[in-house]
Formats: structure tokens, sequence, C-alpha cells
């Protein structure tokens, strides 16, 4: 919380207060809609808060109310008397539980530090909190009370697939995510296989993140969960000035595979949220990073006593079937092995390939010195029959039993597909895609007095980067919509007294909702969230020094007229790979899923053109709308086009942490 008005708000935000009374509307900015703060005047005769005032500068030249040309050198602090009257300002301590005291607003800074039990019991809590995190390390996650909530479907002692599958800090993925145009592999233009002598490789560090303040935001976004079709948890975005971004090492498309020791990789969006909120002063992160291509030489075979050789024949029904084996290269062992089986696909079904099993041969083809792009190069051209070669190590079968024939697939991935290797495979009483969530659409009559606020405080706007919807990040415990109690946080605001907002910006909004506040009556149309079968409890106790804003997975189910799409246009040479992975797509025992990004290849024309993010939902293919498609219908459509490719997305924030 803040030192200075003992609420939480980002560090570079303004404070927040709770006002005994009706402010008058001449001291309200027009930007935020709150009392002023540091009012600066501009040449055309308005007042702002510095900071919004600042913060809006930084992309328009105009002032906000009136559109005239301004710079912010122009503008100045307000007049003494302006400032005195609203230092002035009866604020409530916000502490009401533990204490009932009124005071001025310049006065409730020393307030807290001095006089306030509620912020000395909050300091006294804090310090306690500290104390479990750094005894926690020393005790095994499996064993010990990590003070965060635990998955009850995560596996004892489960740890990455990265420290299953091989001792090595680096494997190469030489096949592509589920459902990836695999970028190691293309065909030349006259229709001949073309195996390239690189794979992508990608290698899992630990991170130490250290933070002054252990409630400080970490400053990243984040999308992804057992819950999603992306599985993982992914990073989407890192915040400039942030710690993470601070630190240097964490980057957009990093997978995040556990968090103080404790596995994430198969914990749903919500439970890694509040893994990656946990407070304290050190934060352990393993990533997975992707490092893009690698000429990297295989080494020698290396032997073991306790192997057998099995013989393993897949039929497929045509030759674009996928068989939905994720295959890996390791660096200290040579060859080709298998990380993962997906569920539901052919591989899968058969039962008789298992995770860790190395391929020695495909269809007579001797692999012991290849490269997963030269499996993914056979398998692709086979019409019918697969046979394997492959050597087991006793004791090393990293399958789990009991799931053949199982209808659960996390995507229609082609046969030469791989994925992360933190990528576990589903049960099929998981959830899959998007939590069962309805949005319900209301309306909110009121009668107010002329002068009373609504009391609300906005987020999004169509100016807003991922062009949201407007949406409530607060309702103050003053004005006629805290009275009345039916307008909750995160509410979506459709509009006010008839004037539509979904297709507003964010200053737009502002002025129509202030401007429609002014009447006797307000009549809201909203679009309130409601979440249902969500095992996990509420974030909001976790959200002490975060900025409030919708998780990442409440999005993903928006009805289509609340989505904004925009057209990504890539280009390539004839032997490059776009260098993205989708999942999702057309499944029978799941109906139609939307495909995302689940990963983007560093140095690959997605990368470099910037526009791309993970989780990112594809809509369509130059123009071609992707619903109803299968993962394997998709894949081709992308692959014959050469040169040029229109994305048509949308692209939803992830979870700030």
């Amino acid at each position: 919380l803040c030192c200075e008005c003992g609420q939480a708000h980002p560090l570079l935000d303004n404070h927040l207060y709770n006002f005994q009374d009706e402010v008058d509307d001449e001291l309200i900015c027009h930007i935020c809609l709150q009392p002023l703060l540091q009012p600066m005047d501009t040449p055309c005769g308005h007042t702002y808060c510095f900071k919004c005032l600042e913060n809006f500068m930084q992309e328009y030249n105009f002032c906000p109310m009136d559109r005239k040309k301004l710079s912010f050198q122009q503008c100045h602090k307000s007049s003494l008397l302006v400032r005195n009257l609203l230092d002035k300002l009866l604020v409530l301590c916000p502490f009401k539980a533990e204490c009932q005291q009124t005071m001025q607003r310049c006065e409730l800074e020393a307030h807290l530090q001095n006089r306030c039990p509620g912020f000395k019991k909050y300091k006294s809590e804090l310090q306690r909190k500290r104390n479990p995190i750094s005894k926690g390390k020393e005790e095994s996650p499996a064993k010990g009370d990590t003070n965060m909530p635990r998955d009850p479907e995560l596996p004892s002692g489960g740890s990455s697939l990265v420290a299953e599958s091989s001792g090595a800090a680096v494997v190469s993925l030489g096949t592509a995510e589920p459902g990836l145009v695999n970028p190691a592999f293309e065909e030349t233009e006259e229709g001949e296989s073309l195996v390239q002598k690189t794979s992508l490789v990608a290698e899992t560090t630990t991170i130490e993140i250290h933070r002054e303040d252990p409630e400080e935001e970490l400053g990243m976004r984040i999308v992804g969960g057992k819950d999603t079709p992306l599985g993982n948890i992914v990073v989407q975005e890192v915040l400039r000035d942030s710690v993470i971004a601070a630190d240097g090492r964490i980057a957009p498309g990093d997978h995040i595979l556990e968090v103080n020791g404790v596995n994430i990789s198969s914990v749903t969006h919500c439970q890694a949220v509040s893994f990656l909120r946990h407070p304290g002063p050190v934060l352990h992160l393993m990533v997975l990073q992707e490092k893009g291509f690698s000429n990297k030489t295989a080494q020698q075979d290396s032997t073991s006593t306790s192997r057998e050789v099995i013989h393993v024949t897949l039929v497929k029904r045509d030759r674009s079937e996928p068989l939905g084996i994720k295959l890996i290269r390791k660096t200290d062992e040579a060859g080709i092995f298998i990380l993962d089986l997906l569920e539901g696909g052919l591989a899968a079904k058969n039962g008789k390939l298992s995770r860790n099993d190395r391929v020695l041969s495909i269809n007579g083809q001797d692999l012991r010195q290849g490269t997963p792009e030269a499996a993914a190069q056979i398998i692709q051209t086979t019409e019918s029959r697969v046979n394997f070669v492959i050597l087991r190590q006793s004791g090393l079968q990293l399958g789990e039993p009991g799931e053949d024939g199982s209808t659960s697939n996390s995507s229609s991935s082609s046969s030469s597909n791989g994925g992360s290797p933190v990528h576990h495979r589903r049960r099929p009483d998981q959830n899959h895609y998007r939590r069962k969530s309805s949005y319900q659409k209301k309306t909110v009559a009121i009668k107010k007095e002329p002068k009373e606020s609504l009391g609300i405080t906005i987020g999004g706007g169509r100016d807003n980067k991922n062009k949201l919807p407007i949406y409530v990040t607060s309702v103050q415990p003053i004005g006629c919509l805290f009275r009345d109690g039916r307008i909750k946080r995160g509410d979506v605001l459709l509009s006010i007294n008839g004037i539509d907002l979904t297709h507003l910006n964010y200053y737009e909004a502002v002025s129509a909702l202030k401007s429609n506040a002014a009447s006797h009556s307000v009549t809201l149309k909203v679009l309130e969230i409601l979440s249902l079968n969500s095992p996990e409890p509420s974030l909001d106790i976790r959200e002490q020094g975060f900025s409030w804003s919708p998780l990442w997975i409440t999005w993903l189910g928006l009805p289509s007229y609340l989505h904004f799409c925009q057209d990504i246009v890539l280009s390539k040479g004839n032997l490059e790979s776009w260098g993205f992975s989708i999942v999702g797509g057309f499944e029978e025992s799941k109906g139609n899923q939307p495909f995302f990004i689940k990963t983007i290849v560093p140095g690959t024309p997605a990368f470099r053109d910037r526009k791309l993010k993970c989780g990112d939902e594809i809509v369509a293919v130059n123009g071609v709308p992707a619903i109803g498609m299968s993962n394997s219908e998709l894949i081709p459509m992308l692959k014959e086009q050469r040169n040029k490719v229109t994305l048509t997305v949308v692209s939803w924030p992830g979870s700030l942490v």
C-alpha cells in the first residue's frame, strides 16, 4: 500500500482518497474524474492533475477538453489558493475497520505514519509475511508450505518436462509447437523436400529477481494456463521501467516453468497469477527461452546396458493426418527423442510410444544421428503406414498409463509438430480453453442530484493499445453508483442514457459519462461478468499494490461484437518460416475453439515485425475466417502463403503480475 495515501495504486499513478463529502465539480480533473492532485492550468483555461496531463501529453498534442493545440511546457501550476482549497478537502482514513478519523487531505500522510492503528497493523503483518518466504527456501515445495494455492490435480513432486526428459539445460526443439507451421522445415517452390540443417533451440534458465519493496509489481503480462489452449504460462509483454525490465533477462515469449520451486507448468491461469503476485523480496523463476535456430552438430551416440528396442507401426488414414508426436534433440545425447504425445492424437491412442523414447529409424531410414526436421519430413511424406524403431531405457518410461483412447486433445497438430518441453498432457476431465463464463446484460436506472457524481473510475477505450471496451476499474465510496450497489468493478459499460460507449476512446467515454451524469436520472447498460465453476478464490486479496485490471482469461469469453480486429501483414523469404506456432481449432470432442498464437521464434518474420504477440487470437487468414477450421486445415493454408500473409487478430492484454 502507498505510504502517503494508504491505498493500492501503481507507483507512478495518482494517490487515491476517500472523500467525506461530494467534491465541487470545479475541483475535479476531467481526465481521471477525481479531485485534482498537483493541479496544472492550461493556457486555454482548463485544469488537470499533473500526472494525468503529463501522461496525456505523451500521446497527444491538444487539450483534452477543447482539443486546442497544447504542449506540456505551456502549462503551469495552479494558484496557491486552488492548491490550498484542494489540500483542505476532508478525507476518511482508508483503514476504516481500525480507524474512523477524518482529516484534511494534506494531513493524511502524517496521520498514517504516526497515528493510524490500521496502517501500523498493516506494516506489522507485512513484516510477518516475509518470514515464510525465506523459510520456504529451505523446504521442499512438495513438503513445505509455500503459502500459495496449489492445483489439486498437479502431480506430486512434478517438475518440468525438461528435467524429466533431459538432464541438459538446453534442448533443441526441432519440431514446432502444436499447430506450428514447422519453423525449421519448408518445401521448395518446386515441391521438393528441403531439410534445413538447423534446429530450434530452447534453454531453461533459473532467474533470481530482487525487489526492494516485496509488494512491488514484477511488471510483466502473462497469458496461458492449463484451462486455456496455450497450456503453459507465457510472458506476453514486459513493461518499461519495471522490476523485470530492469533485470533484463526475461523477454516476451518466455515460458515460466517454476515460481520459488513450485511447478506452474500445469496450473490454471488464475493460480499462476496468484503465484506470481505473491509478495517477497526475492523471487526465483525457472523459465524456458527460445533462442532461435542453431547449427549444432549431433554428439556421439551414448550407450546404456538397460535398454530395449521396440517396433511400433502407426497407420494414417491419409497423408495429412497428424500423429501428435512432439520431438526434440538433446545436447548431451545424439538422435531424436519423444518429448510428449498429444492427447487424442494417433500415437497417444495407439499407446505403444512413450515419452523419452529415442527414435532409431522411421520407415527404414536411419535416424540415430538424425534431426527432428528429418523425422518430420519422413512422417509428412508417408501416405499410410509409419514404422518406428525406438530405443527405450528400462525404468524411464514417462508416459501416463490408462489414457489410451482419450478423445481429449490439446490441438490437431501436424505429425511433424512438436511443442514446448513443459506442455504436460491433459487429463480428459480437465477444463480446456476458457472457463465457463457468461455475460449478463443489465440496465441500471438511478435518480440522483444534478451535482452528484457517478463515483466510478474507468479503463479501456478504443484508443487503448489493445482497443478494449470501456470497463469499470473502481466504484468509489462516494457517489450514486456506490450507494445503488448494482455496478461492480469489472463491469463493461455499453451505454449511458442511450449513448453507445462501445466504440469510444477513453477520453470520449469520460466526456460522455461526465456530461450525462449532470442530469437528474441516469440509465446505464452494462455487461456483467459471471464466472461459473471457478475453483480459484478471489484474487482481490492478492491485489494489494497492484493496479486493477481484468485478468486475460476474462477477456476471452467476451461476445464477438465487442472484439476489435486488426490486420497484421507479415512478409518472408522463400526459405523462411513465418516463425509462430498456433494452438486451438475445431475438434470433435470440443467443437469450435479459437486459434491462439503460442510462441514466436526469435529471428523470424513474426518476431521482427513486433506486432504479433503470444496469446493473440487469429480470426482470419488473408480474409478467410478461421472459425470452424481444424488445426490441420489452417496449417496448409499458412504454408501456401509463400512471401506474404495477412493475419486478422484480436489482441487481449495479458494479466499483470
